[in-house]
């Protein structure tokens, strides 16, 4: 087998349609464009989302909310899974470790969701009311 000699199997390749060859070929005249009218002419579209001049719906309806670039790389984590940490000092490389986190997370909070046997000492690690109030009757220190 050579290279010259390669062919594309039979039927993978489609002739392209050519259009406004006469009668016989069934796409003559108007080339399937129908008769008249805006699309039937070159440059005949408009932009997406045109509705003739009438107010178009992506500004008839209201606005409201934003999507935080900060919030894609923040996690939060439960109170309970803090006791699978085997370290000292609790921080973001550590919970990475532990496989609690995925790497790509920049900000973690820990939230007050079950209960926390051991005290712990978190660093780096924001944490609502409810689980520094959990953490510090534990016996745990937050620091910054």
């Amino acid at each position: 087998m050579r290279l010259n000699t390669i062919s594309s199997a039979p039927g993978a390749k489609q002739a392209e349609k050519r259009v406004g060859r006469g009668i016989g070929s069934g796409w003559g005249k108007t080339c399937g464009r129908g008769h008249k009218g805006q699309k039937s002419r070159s440059g005949g579209f408009h932009k997406v989302g045109f509705e003739g001049g009438q107010m178009p719906l992506q500004r008839r309806v209201p606005k409201f909310g934003f999507s935080s670039r900060k919030a894609r790389f923040r996690v939060e984590v439960r109170l309970d899974q803090l006791t699978k940490v085997n370290t000292d000092t609790v921080d973001i490389a550590a919970l990475v470790k532990a496989r609690l986190i995925p790497k790509w997370a920049k900000r973690v909070k820990v939230i007050a969701s079950g209960k926390l046997d051991k005290p712990v000492s978190l660093q780096g690690i924001m944490v609502s009311a409810g689980a520094r109030r959990a953490i510090e009757a534990a016996g745990g220190r937050i620091g910054e």
